[in-house]
């Protein structure tokens, strides 16, 4: 019998495969854990953000997500990763990057000006002139 997995171990542990370049793994792992966290939020009976299962947001896990996808070069699920995080955090500057870098490795260059623009402007990255690459942020 198997112990079962609890999100934030999920969590850690995509976390650890990213960190190793794995990003298959991490992928998979943030799946397993946004699948188990859909789960739990439909057995709640409640909607109230204080009995959501998680208790905050989910903006990081779905950031790291967005970048297991990219760096594994998938992207549309970068893509909807990353509106996600917008969705949760608008004003995030790197989760703008990503989209935009997302759109452009996927043929959509005029709809990554909008997103890239917003990452110069809200953090400062350079987007112009293909200078803000997408690795880890502060690095």
């Amino acid at each position: 019998m198997s112990t079962p997995v609890h999100g934030y171990e999920r969590y850690e542990r995509a976390k650890g495969y990213f960190a190793q370049a794995q990003y298959l793994e991490a992928a998979h792992e943030l799946e397993g854990f946004f699948t188990d966290l859909a789960a739990a939020r439909a057995e709640q009976e409640s909607t109230t953000y204080a009995d959501d299962p998680v208790g905050h947001g989910t903006a990081e896990a779905h950031l790291l997500l967005a970048r297991a996808y990219f760096h594994s070069a998938q992207f549309s699920r970068a893509e909807s990763a990353a509106r996600q995080v917008l969705h949760e955090a608008p004003d995030d500057p790197y989760a703008h990057l990503l989209l935009g870098r997302a759109l452009q490795r996927a043929g959509r260059p005029d709809e990554a000006r909008g997103p890239l623009r917003l990452a110069e402007l809200l953090g400062g990255y350079e987007t112009s002139s293909g200078a803000a690459e997408v690795c880890d942020p502060g690095s």
